[in-house]
């Protein structure tokens, strides 16, 4: 199985996944026609996509769902809670998944798991090649940790999950208050520390990838991410690669499965996504 995160941050937000006979997009915070362009970067025809899976309503992960799925024919999948906020999706076909089940689609088993965040009904999902065993989770757009996430994060290959803020450059950034707590509110965004907490809480020894996703541009920045989220992964002996996910940059293709035999992992591997 393949990775591609055609871009990540508050501008929007799509992730690619691929197997040899299965194409999904988790999330399509872009227009059809700059996902179009993104999508040729990883040499993929739009058409060839079976699926999208909305995580929640918010513009950023949703804007152009409806308009590509009509353009090319996918599916949407997503709760009824995030259908019931997104009246767009008139005559697209959809299938409604609760909070916490599974879904098959093509080659991946989808299980989806409840995140704690300021929309209705939204999700993190667990993504499972039905070919291959591999197991990717992506998980961002919540304010804190729950058990419930926790445990669902166990036999990963990749984890992409969110290090949306550090928390001295919200408190000393450009926002009102109100938006800084709603930020670090238990349904805002997780931070770089509470990123390194959960990823650190994940290792096991076939995890070999991390991506750290929707990185605040006004909060943040791709190398106190990747410092801050590495120093929690080498406490815990991880030994794969750590990736900054970019905004406006295509990244990958990012293999998700066993690494080779012949080619050994330095532990954490830092790569800016740019």
């Amino acid at each position: 199985m393949k990775l591609w995160v055609l871009g990540s941050g508050s501008s929007g937000n799509a992730i690619l996944l691929e197997t040899a006979s299965s194409r999904i997009l988790v999330d399509a915070g872009f227009s059809p026609r700059v996902l179009k362009q993104r999508l040729a970067v990883a040499g993929v025809a739009p058409k060839s996509i079976e699926a999208v899976v909305v995580t929640h309503e918010h513009t950023d992960h949703a804007k152009g769902a409806a308009a590509a799925a009509r353009k090319w024919g996918w599916t949407i999948v997503s709760t009824a809670g995030t259908r019931m906020m997104c009246p767009e999706w008139v005559e697209v076909k959809t299938i409604l998944t609760p909070r916490k089940s599974a879904v098959v689609v093509g080659d991946f088993h989808l299980e989806t798991v409840p995140v704690a965040h300021d929309a209705n009904e939204p999700i993190a999902v667990i993504v499972t090649s039905i070919g291959e065993g591999a197991r990717a989770g992506i998980v961002y757009d919540l304010g804190h940790v729950t058990e419930t996430i926790s445990r669902a994060l166990d036999k990963l290959d990749i984890l992409v999950i969110e290090a949306n803020h550090d928390e001295a450059m919200l408190r000393a950034g450009p926002y009102p208050p109100s938006v800084q707590a709603r930020i670090r509110g238990k349904f805002g965004h997780l931070s770089n520390t509470d990123a390194g907490k959960l990823a650190g809480g994940s290792i096991h020894s076939g995890l070999n990838n991390i991506v750290l996703a929707h990185l605040s541009e006004q909060n943040n920045t791709p190398r106190v991410a990747l410092n801050t989220v590495g120093d929690s992964l080498r406490r815990g002996r991880f030994k794969g690669r750590l990736t900054a996910a970019s905004q406006s940059n295509v990244i990958g293709p990012i293999c998700v499965g066993p690494p080779s035999v012949s080619t050994p992992l330095a532990p954490v591997q830092l790569a800016l996504g740019l």
